[in-house]
């Protein structure tokens, strides 16, 4: 195996202890067909390939910290006493002055307080899974009967409150739940009570494999203009009242951009493969999305992780992502922000024929748009240092600004908002006594 020369400092592997297993049957998930991929295992990690793995993670960073993930299934199946393991071989196996984080991400349905308080005494950061209010998560979040999950999952989020320990939440966006976007935001901020969440958009392939393959997507895939508008309600809301209190991955993400920095998330980077899973066997994929025979670059019992992680091999699927991004992407003027997306989503034609665009273009494209001008406000701010929460009054001054626009607009005026139509076709519609309402 050949070596890249330049070796990462530091990458993230996904570890899948119990593999595909899980306690849940959630319709859309990606990951429960690739236990065809081992066929009479027992999909339990061994502690000997349990303390390699860790051995070997260290050793490969030379990076002052390292992240351990844990991710399944539901990883939680393994039970309390394997991460109990997992941290002693973490201190059995550091070096002077590393610093190691664990992070977990379960369904937080077998979460009980002997889980939480194991997470709190070692600053374990959890994520869980949680697709909104009772009705749109119970839409594909279902267990192996059939049966809802809300109630037991907001029963694991209680006990991780109450033992105060640290976690975010993962909300799909799917056909179920894409047009509520505030419901969800509001829910998760009000009733949950977090101030951490990400919003992932589910594209699901339709096809009998499970691998990244065809062009069509199921009815469960959220559509790429919905997503956009998702995310641009949601923003809209955020940018004026919760900045600097809560925080979304991909505003987030946005802001670094616009101010100067990486993205930090691999589907907005130029590049990728940095971001490895590896099975309960010690197989180790080029990434959680293509967990697939073809994607296979090695097994730590055979091969250094430090080698497969800097192979020709998963460098060459790295720099793909950018030496086949189309030419109507890089002619894109929101390509420094988004790069074409993740290479999982790439398999639409652009306008004029070629390969390769993201199914979800046409909502990354709206949405960056959209939050431009807020971003580089808070980019400036930032930059001469002063709080990006200032936005906020910026937003009510400019919000009062249109409101008097709108009072004095005629009703085939253009409208003020900028959209183009005329005044009584757009904002003069919702409101025909031209009250000052948005």
């Amino acid at each position: 195996m050949t070596i890249s020369p330049s070796a990462l400092p530091a990458f993230h592997v996904m570890t899948k202890p119990r593999g595909a297993i899980c306690n849940l049957d959630c319709k859309y998930c990606y990951f429960l067909s690739k236990e065809r991929l081992y066929p009479n295992s027992d999909f339990r990690m061994s502690e000997t390939l349990l303390e390699e793995y860790i051995r070997q993670m260290i050793e490969a960073h030379t990076a002052p910290e390292v992240t351990f993930a844990w991710q399944g299934g539901e990883p939680t199946l393994m039970g309390l006493d394997f991460y109990r393991q997992a941290v002693a071989y973490q201190q059995k196996h550091k070096r002077p002055g590393l610093r190691i984080y664990n992070a977990l991400q379960t369904n937080a349905v077998t979460l009980d307080d002997d889980w939480c308080r194991f997470f709190a005494a070692n600053d374990f950061l959890i994520g869980v899974s949680l697709d909104g209010p009772q009705a749109l998560h119970d839409a594909y979040r279902v267990d192996k009967g059939g049966a809802p999950t809300f109630e037991r999952v907001m029963r694991g989020i209680r006990l991780l409150q109450k033992h105060s320990v640290e976690f975010n939440i993962l909300t799909t966006v799917h056909a179920a739940n894409a047009d509520h976007p505030l419901e969800i935001y509001r829910f998760l901020r009000d009733d949950v009570g977090t101030s951490f969440m990400q919003f992932i958009p589910i594209v699901e392939r339709d096809n009998d494999t499970g691998f990244q393959e065809g062009d069509q997507v199921t009815e469960r895939s959220v559509g790429a203009e919905q997503y956009g508008r998702f995310l641009i309600r949601i923003f809209d809301e955020w940018v004026r009242r919760d900045v600097g209190r809560v925080f979304v991955q991909i505003f987030d993400v946005a802001l670094a951009v616009w101010s100067g920095h990486k993205a930090g998330l691999c589907v907005f980077e130029e590049t990728c493969g940095a971001a490895l899973a590896m099975e309960h066997n010690g197989d180790v994929y080029s990434c959680d999305h293509f967990v697939e025979p073809k994607h296979w670059v090695g097994n730590i019992v055979d091969v250094p992780l430090r080698e497969i992680v800097n192979s020709d091999k998963q460098r060459a699927f790295g720099l793909a992502k950018r030496t086949r991004l189309p030419q109507y992407c890089r002619s894109c003027e929101v390509r420094f922000i988004c790069n074409g997306g993740c290479p999982k989503d790439r398999f639409i034609k652009t306008p004029d024929g070629e390969d390769g665009l993201n199914y979800l273009c046409a909502g990354f494209k709206a949405f960056f748009t959209h939050i431009g001008p807020a971003m580089r406000f808070m980019a400036n701010e930032l930059a001469h240092h002063r709080p990006p929460a200032n936005i906020m009054y910026h937003m009510r001054q400019q919000d009062e600004l249109l409101q008097a626009a709108f009072a004095r607009a005629g009703r085939n005026d253009p409208c003020p908002c900028g959209s183009g139509l005329k005044f009584k076709k757009c904002h003069g519609r919702a409101d025909p006594n031209r009250q000052a309402a948005r």
